[in-house]
């Protein structure tokens, strides 16, 4: 890859908005993406990622704010298009008549690439998505998963520092998405800055590095994984604890009285279980509390973790009013 930015800012968006008459499809969002990163950008239907896209594609023109991708501004359409890839959601734009190497040295021209390279960068790229065994047959007999690999390898055609990946796994079996998740690794990890736009907020855990939440063109969360899921509730544990005889409510309420503030105890819909929900105050570790209970002759026999999965976390942001 030329002109790799590792740990620098590549994807740098800064209170961008986007009006289409009267709908205001972005509202003032900000963010940044270093190369080496995998940005997940998440949001419903209507949030405001395609439109985001659009204009760091420079498809289309910001209403206010400033965008750089590389350090270009995309009103510079030609210098975009050797920094940037961009992996689409649904493409068309393919010539299905022809085979997949003609269509890529077609696309390596189209982007400034000389013939020798385009030729050259053709062939990496389609080794590099697996599909050099098919790179001389027409593509109206490709596969669909086979056709997003090569939209990916055209994304792939001039190295670029910044690659935008829209939807790219929704409709592909698991192992088509687990190649496509592979191919994006490889390129974050060759320094490229990667902004993976999904509405699957399940295939961004161990995946994404970092992660902003849009609705209704807004930035409702912007932080790590971990936070994404903090920000929807306090940790939240099962406990299975016992204390001599004391069972059900009356041992839950010896939990809370020992706990205080640091934490809310659950009692077990039956008096004979020795099972409780435990809800920590924000900040209060685990171990503090567990040392509180032992402090008062509870002894915790169990423990299981209980916060909200991702999808919850993300309707909880992602509810809110748009107003």
């Amino acid at each position: 890859m030329t002109g790799t930015r590792k740990n620098q800012p590549v994807l740098v968006v800064s209170d961008l908005r986007r009006n289409f008459r009267t709908v205001r499809a972005l509202r003032g969002v900000s963010l940044n993406v270093a190369g080496g990163e995998i940005h997940a950008l998440l949001g419903p239907n209507g949030a405001g990622k395609t439109t985001l896209l659009r204009v760091l594609t420079g498809i289309i023109a910001p209403s206010s704010g400033s965008v750089e991708v590389a350090g270009i501004d995309p009103s510079d359409r030609r210098a975009l298009q050797r920094s940037i890839g961009f992996v689409p959601a649904n493409d068309r734009s393919f010539y299905m008549r022809i085979s997949a190497r003609e269509n890529l040295r077609f696309f390596g021209r189209l982007h400034g690439l000389s013939t020798q390279g385009a030729v050259a960068q053709a062939a990496r790229a389609l080794e590099a998505v697996g599909l050099e065994a098919a790179a001389d047959r027409r593509l109206f007999e490709f596969s669909h998963g086979m056709l997003k690999r090569l939209a990916f390898a055209r994304a792939l055609l001039t190295m670029p520092q910044a690659l935008l990946v829209d939807e790219a796994t929704h409709d592909l079996d698991p192992e088509g998405a687990r190649q496509i998740r592979r191919l994006t690794k490889e390129m974050a990890d060759a320094g490229a800055a990667v902004l993976w736009t999904t509405q699957r907020v399940e295939e961004i855990r161990g995946f994404a590095d970092s992660v902003t939440v849009l609705s209704h063109g807004r930035v409702r969360f912007v932080g790590s994984v971990a936070g994404l899921l903090a920000h929807a509730a306090p940790e939240a544990f099962l406990l299975t604890a016992r204390n001599g005889g004391q069972r059900g409510a009356a041992l839950a309420a010896a939990m809370q009285d020992a706990l205080g503030a640091a934490a809310t105890v659950t009692a077990p819909a039956t008096e004979d279980s020795e099972s409780f929900g435990l809800s920590l105050t924000s900040g209060i570790p685990l171990g503090d509390a567990i040392a509180a209970l032992a402090a008062a002759g509870i002894t915790v026999t169990g423990c299981r973790d209980e916060r909200p999965e991702l999808e919850e976390a993300f309707v909880a942001l992602t509810s809110e009013s748009g107003s």
